[in-house]
């Protein structure tokens, strides 16, 4: 009995590792026979597990979604994964599943071997969250809008603007983008005939409209490049292009996701195209970078940056003295 239910959990373990398996390939890895893996595939279904099945030589199984979730066999990889997403889930920025993620995370680190638990604590000691406490979505608000661009369904909402300003979209939503701060609704808007990025956060959905669109090709870059390009340039009352003399991965690493586009050059060469309020704010910020760089436009950025090392090399020369 022991033996045949290490083997079924085993099974499990594999149905969810997989879309579909042949039952060839599961007698194979559990070094059974097919009949003992059509016997206990009955045995899932008797405990609730909906497992489709397709006959024939191309034929398989596979686990199907049911009415209940069923019990997850993780692995250890899988396992410390979830629990540091959940950790991450209970304080980010999605407002309405930070008790669930909690409760979800006490059960999963109930039921950690020591060995597991000892690397989910190590990385929870040693992380220091540094992320700020900006505006957060509501998680149904996210849900909406995802259902919406799944179902190419137009979607209707009120949205509030940088500045306040109140106004009514219809639009054809394409996806959700996440920066690492904020979640950001792409979509074709149809009053401006035009691509265009929303705060997630300043999105109130109206009833569902019930109408069906055809899908757009995204705009040029995909979703994710034309958000970024929006949030790092054009929303910037002062917008710049720089030229960064470093490989893009190195690039990546030093810049926050919302600081602008980055577009490689070449294997050594980057352009980013960002802004800022102020084009000294601008200079200051390429400066503490770190890293070579070449001003593209707007020229006026150039001048800034130049009468600040005017003004770092006359304070330097001066403590010298």
């Amino acid at each position: 009995m022991l033996e045949s239910s290490v083997r079924m959990l085993r099974l499990l373990a594999l149905l969810q590792s997989r879309r579909e398996w042949a039952g060839a390939e599961l007698a194979d890895r559990l070094d059974v026979t097919t009949r003992t893996i059509r016997n206990d595939i009955e045995r899932l279904r008797i405990l609730g597990y909906r497992v489709d099945s397709s006959p024939g030589v191309a034929g398989g199984y596979r686990l199907a979604a049911g009415s209940a979730l069923p019990p997850l066999l993780l692995d250890d990889e899988e396992a410390v994964a979830v629990a540091v997403g959940l950790r991450a889930a209970a304080a980010g920025s999605v407002t309405g599943i930070e008790e669930a993620s909690l409760r979800a995370l006490a059960k999963l680190e109930q039921t950690l071997p020591p060995r597991l638990r000892h690397r989910v604590d190590a990385l929870r000691d040693a992380t220091v969250s540094a992320a700020g406490g900006g505006p957060t979505v509501d998680a149904t608000v996210l849900e909406t809008i995802a259902a919406a661009a799944r179902d190419h369904e137009r979607l209707r909402f009120a949205y509030e603007s940088a500045d306040g300003t109140a106004s009514e979209r219809l639009v054809e939503p394409h996806g959700l983008v996440f920066t690492g701060r904020r979640w950001y609704l792409l979509a074709w808007d149809l009053d401006r005939d035009d691509w265009r990025s929303f705060r997630a956060d300043r999105v109130e959905p109206g009833p569902p409209t019930a109408r069906r669109f055809i899908p757009r090709e995204p705009p040029e870059g995909g979703a994710a490049a034309h958000v970024l390009r929006g949030i790092g340039s054009a929303s910037w009352p002062v917008r710049a292009r720089i030229r960064f003399d470093v490989a893009q991965a190195e690039l990546l690493q030093r810049l926050e996701p919302p600081a602008g586009l980055v577009t490689p050059i070449d294997e050594r060469h980057c352009l980013v195209e960002t802004g800022s309020n102020t084009l000294h704010d601008l200079a200051v910020y390429l400066g503490r970078l770190g890293l070579p760089f070449a001003v593209v436009e707007p020229p006026e950025l150039g001048e800034v940056i130049a009468g600040l090392a005017r003004a770092f090399t006359a304070a330097s020369a001066a403590g010298r003295a």
